[in-house]
């Protein structure tokens, strides 16, 4: 079985997203255990950033050095800066930039909510950019049922008061960024190997976020010990694995199937949250994650071609 066969094949579908979705929702409890260990606060921006800034930089090294031991040629060539740069800006760099300054002025539940928009961002592009890949009405209803899923599933976190100031604009912001370089990402592939395009975007990405971290904190502010170095070598783990798995997704299948998959992250973040950090678990999420599901089995049923939207 070819690498195509296995990420286009319904199974192997399934089993690559689900696994990078739950890796990335797996970040969410992490990144709250690394934050108490090294003393991280919520408002310290610039200590979020270098931390992000060093977890991509691992996860992009961990890629080249396991694909090296495997005898991969994984030499960097400079024909691919460009769309590598891109690619990094906005997938890696400016997505984790808006992030963090977004939550600093919004609130946790509201950015898991906003973190669910990516879906609708990149379905949304793919209608623009792909004339197979067209909005239809079972994507509407898929995008609909799923995101309800991720309000219901954060519904039991706090208080259910949506406020939309500056912070939600910067989240819509980082999810649009994000949203856009998981579509370079897939275009960018079809030139370049997806390990060799997961690693350098992360690397070059990170490059800008260690940057800002180290101009306002300076290059190495935290006191890291096993705990807290064990934790950020799995973040690495998770960026790098997850990144590779979603990339293949993304390059082997039309972006309007998979997309309703990253409602799954949110999910996955307060599953595991619970596990992990011993937070309550409402009924709630498990409704949230069957609406989540249901909304992917809509999507991804063969729709005729005169529900297709026309193009704008």
């Amino acid at each position: 079985m070819t690498t195509k066969d296995f990420f286009t094949h319904p199974l192997g579908i399934v089993v690559s997203a689900a696994g990078a979705t739950f890796l990335w929702g797996s970040a969410f409890p992490f990144i709250k255990l690394s934050y108490a260990s090294l003393d991280i606060k919520p408002d310290e921006i610039g200590e979020q950033m270098l931390f992000a800034g060093y977890r991509f930089l691992l996860a992009g090294l961990l890629i080249l050095i396991l694909f090296l031991f495997l005898k991969r040629n994984m030499k960097f060539r400079t024909e691919t800066t460009k769309p590598l740069l891109k690619i990094g800006l906005f997938q890696t760099f400016l997505q984790y930039v808006l992030f963090y300054i977004g939550l600093s002025y919004s609130t946790g539940i509201q950015g898991s909510i906003i973190a669910g928009t990516t879906s609708f961002f990149q379905i949304l592009l793919a209608h623009f950019l792909y004339p197979d890949d067209r909005m239809s009405r079972l994507k509407v209803a898929g995008l609909m049922v799923g995101f309800t899923g991720v309000i219901f599933a954060n519904w039991p976190n706090g208080e259910y008061e949506i406020h939309f100031g500056i912070g939600e604009i910067l989240l819509m912001g980082a999810m649009l960024a994000g949203a856009y370089g998981n579509i370079l990402a897939k275009q960018g592939s079809a030139k370049m190997e997806v390990i060799y395009l997961t690693a350098y975007q992360m690397i070059l990405g990170s490059l800008g976020l260690i940057a800002i971290g180290a101009f306002t904190v300076g290059l190495v502010p935290f006191d890291f010990d096993l705990k807290s170095g064990l934790m950020l070598i799995y973040l690495a783990f998770l960026s790098a694995t997850g990144f590779i798995l979603w990339n293949n997704v993304m390059k082997y299948n039309q972006v309007g199937k998979v997309s309703l998959y990253l409602f799954l992250v949110p999910i996955f973040g307060v599953l595991l949250s619970s596990l992990l950090l011993g937070e309550a678990l409402h009924y709630f999420v498990i409704a949230g994650l069957v609406l989540v599901v249901a909304g992917i089995v809509l999507v991804n049923r063969p729709s005729r071609k005169k529900n297709s939207l026309p193009a704008k």
